[in-house]
């Protein structure tokens, strides 16, 4: 499963000082304290600048390259930005992200030709984002036709069904799940994402809807998720969830990560 670690975002505190005081040491701790706790990429998100995003993106990408030998999720809904990021960034990152939008996607496009990289697409379009699982599951087929058509390939597509808060409409956590077993089950080559702490908010107790969730959405065929992996209540979801429905097999991970005190 890939886990992406979410903690570099400029809406977060003390990370746009970060930013903006070029503070490499504190950045490149930042990341290393994630990648230490289990996650496979950081997420660097530094959206809220917008004047200065794309000079922003290239230096937190090259900073943080300093020190870790891992990809990137370079994120950011503007394709200069994007592309910003992927000119200085070694090796395959995860970009995040497009949608069906039609100009948005068109806009990416041209990118999936020149720069090789996985990317996340969500399931919204022109009329926003759908109410119902069939819709979402519309959406995806429709993206990942796209994206294959330019050549990317079906393992590099990361399918986000959108999450929204419980607490607006209590139908959107079956949706969204009902959304990634069709889609997973259609589509087997293509992953699943999502951001999880969506589906709580507003509502007390976060953490422990956001794990329940999670352990279902795994259920279901989620494959990957942006999250904080310093939460060790959540990585160690993680690894139960995955033991518990034959995805770890002969609980390899699972044990390990008892062994390294991580559960």
């Amino acid at each position: 499963m890939l886990i992406v670690g979410e903690k570099i975002n400029t809406t977060l505190k003390g990370v746009d000082g970060i930013i903006a005081g070029r503070n490499a040491s504190a950045l490149q701790d930042l990341a290393k304290k994630q990648i230490e706790a289990g996650a496979d990429m950081v997420d660097v998100n530094v959206g809220t600048r917008v004047k200065t995003e794309s000079e922003d993106m290239q230096w937190a990408i090259k900073t943080i390259q300093e020190v870790i030998d891992k990809p990137l999720c370079i994120d950011s809904p503007n394709p200069e930005v994007l592309e910003a990021g992927l000119k200085v960034h070694k090796g395959k990152p995860l970009i995040n992200s497009t949608t069906a939008e039609k100009e948005r996607l068109q806009r990416i496009l041209p990118l999936v030709k020149k720069y090789d990289f996985r990317i996340v697409a969500l399931t919204m379009d022109d009329t926003g984002i759908p109410e119902d699982a069939e819709k979402r599951y519309t959406i995806a087929g429709k993206l990942i036709e796209s994206l294959v058509r330019e050549g990317m390939k079906l393992e590099d597509i990361y399918i986000d069904p959108l999450v929204r808060p419980i607490s607006t409409d209590c139908s959107v956590g079956k949706v969204v799940l009902d959304a990634i077993e069709k889609i997973s089950i259609s589509f087997e080559e293509v992953h699943l994402i999502c951001g999880l702490s969506n589906i709580s908010f507003g509502l007390p107790r976060r953490g422990l809807l956001n794990r329940v969730f999670l352990s279902m959405a795994i259920e279901r065929g989620l494959d990957a998720a942006i999250i904080d992996p310093l939460d060790k209540q959540v990585m160690s979801t993680i690894f139960a969830a995955r033991a518990l429905v034959g995805k770890d097999e002969f609980c390899t991970d699972y044990l390990s990560a008892f062994r390294q005190g991580k559960l």
